[in-house]
């Protein structure tokens, strides 16, 4: 939350050089506040596992947060109960006409099919184009992170000979933006996928910010530079266990996978893993809630868009 000073203080000038945010006492007192309506497009297959983790990252602000679950109306999931989603989804046409202040849009076990190739596509085209208009900021998150690059930048997903999976050092390339503010210069973040997008066609196009790299994983973290998309192309929601129970259903689907890097204890299967990513985990997603949509978003949610 931004720290509220007069304006007059020398110490203000100080911090705004430094990008911290500050708020005056004139608008503190004109100040509305009304709760975030965040949509999370839950395409993983568990979703009752990632909804969990995505709203244990959502509560961890002063922030009061709406969130509407969504899911596809083109593909039925089959790895989750029909009645929860009944219950507690909606699909886009049920939602197409409102407006949201952010939207998470997840990772999907189809890395490596063709765009083209997928159920819902075309579906999450008219999604992520109706996003653009109606949602202040989008979070993408691993396949989805290569969705939304592709359809919004033409960046195109290339595949990897072998999956990456384990747990990664990265680097922080602009310290000063607000999706990095309070990050250590040397993070750490799971991944877990089978494509990846060169570093080069990041930073080539003029309308992204390349945010995070990793020398042994590649792109991490990268957003649009008017603040409304944001693209991380790892798992940082995930939990301490989540990377061995897909290292095992691998195992079991007889895929021959490689152990995870740098996840188990001494390198030991046999270990139960440490969870060392989850302050960089809470401190990303409550930057994007609060730098990237609460202080930027129109007081007016129908004004979105306009």
């Amino acid at each position: 939350m931004p720290i509220k000073i007069p304006q007059s203080l020398p110490a203000a000038e100080i911090l705004e050089n430094e990008n911290i945010f500050i708020m005056d006492e004139q608008r503190a007192v004109t100040q509305d506040i009304r709760p975030l309506k965040i949509g999370i497009l839950n395409l993983m297959p568990t979703k009752e596992v990632t909804e969990t983790q995505l709203l244990r990252l959502l509560s961890n602000t002063p922030l009061q947060i709406d969130v509407q679950l969504l899911t596809t109306a083109t593909y039925q999931s089959k790895h989750t109960d029909a009645h929860h989603l009944s219950s507690f989804y909606k699909t886009f046409d049920e939602v197409k006409n409102k407006k949201f202040d952010g939207l998470i849009i997840t990772g999907a076990p189809v890395e490596r099919l063709e765009f083209d190739d997928i159920h819902y596509w075309e579906e999450l085209c008219g999604i992520m184009d109706w996003a653009n208009q109606n949602v202040f900021s989008t979070l993408y998150v691993c396949w989805g992170a290569f969705a939304g690059l592709y359809y919004n930048c033409n960046i195109k997903k290339r595949p990897l000979e072998k999956k990456i999976s384990g747990i990664f050092r990265h680097r922080t390339l602009i310290p000063s933006d607000p999706l990095l503010r309070g990050f250590d210069e040397v993070f750490t973040a799971p991944h877990s996928r089978y494509s990846y997008v060169a570093r080069e066609d990041i930073e080539k196009n003029e309308k992204l910010k390349l945010l995070a790299v990793s020398d042994e994983a590649g792109v991490y973290l990268a957003a649009s530079k008017n603040f409304r998309q944001v693209y991380v192309t790892g798992h940082p929601e995930y939990d301490a266990e989540t990377l061995k129970l897909e290292y095992e259903r691998d195992i079991n689907k007889g895929l021959n996978p490689d152990k995870p890097v740098n996840y188990f204890p001494g390198d030991d299967e046999t270990g139960a893993p440490v969870n060392t990513w989850r302050s960089h985990a809470h401190l990303l997603y409550s930057n994007w809630l609060n730098y990237y949509v609460y202080q930027i978003t129109p007081y007016d949610i129908e004004e979105i868009g306009k």
